[in-house]
């Protein structure tokens, strides 16, 4: 193992350490997602993978546990995204950056500048919406169409009424631990980011993690997100 490999195990250990009580339990997925520098190459066969009609999520952030289900009949390009982006760590130490307290929760930049501008014009093909915009759904952001990359958000209300019309398009439902959605530090608003739309997103692909440590103290982070099944 390299040094940088192991300083990468050892950041992650300790993010950990700070969502589980000081106990590490690492899934069995942990090995699929060691070989990160497939992140800087999305045109890697390992990042178009099918993932399974069925799948399960586990994000360990920093107020605690969500998971989620996915189906590819939901929305089929946003599944294997999703699940491609997380076999290989894209979400580990990522900021939820932007919320709208009790509309939605937005993450999805990843923290090395380098990995992020990578993606950040990595476009999918848009879904038909299948789900509603209902609480616990979580979609990906997007400023046109088939221009989803690696946001997301988790809806924390029902916003149907506005969203199923954009049309953004639930590729995912959250079965566990929305309250911990709910009590993700929301008081920045949009100030850290903003949404693509906004065009002020500039200093987290250039920066990363580093910006968002020092402007926005307080921001909590998805830990570790991992495949469980």
């Amino acid at each position: 193992m390299t040094a940088q490999a192991f300083g990468r195990l050892a950041r992650r250990a300790a993010l950990a350490l700070a969502v589980t009580g000081g106990t590490i339990v690492w899934a069995a997925q942990e090995t699929a997602t060691q070989d990160r520098s497939i992140l800087i190459r999305p045109d890697h066969p390992e990042m178009s993978r099918r993932a399974p009609e069925v799948s399960y999520i586990r994000l360990e952030t920093t107020r605690g546990v969500l998971r989620l289900e996915m189906r590819r009949a939901w929305a089929p390009h946003g599944v294997d995204r999703f699940y491609n982006l997380v076999r290989h760590g894209y979400y580990d130490d990522t900021a939820v950056f932007r919320i709208r307290a009790g509309d939605w929760a937005q993450f999805g930049i990843n923290g090395d500048p380098a990995v992020a501008q990578a993606w950040r014009a990595q476009t999918l093909p848009d879904d038909p919406r299948v789900l509603s915009n209902t609480r616990g759904t979580v979609a990906y952001a997007f400023k046109d169409p088939d221009g989803r990359t690696t946001q997301v958000f988790i809806n924390l209300r029902d916003n149907a009424e506005t969203h199923d019309k954009e049309p953004f398009v639930p590729f995912a439902r959250v079965i566990e631990g929305m309250e911990v959605a709910d009590a993700l530090y929301s008081a920045y608003g949009e100030q850290a980011g903003g949404g693509i739309r906004a065009g002020r997103q500039a200093p987290l692909f250039a920066e990363g993690n580093a910006y968002l440590k020092a402007k926005f103290p307080r921001l909590d982070y998805i830990v570790r997100a991992v495949v469980e099944r």
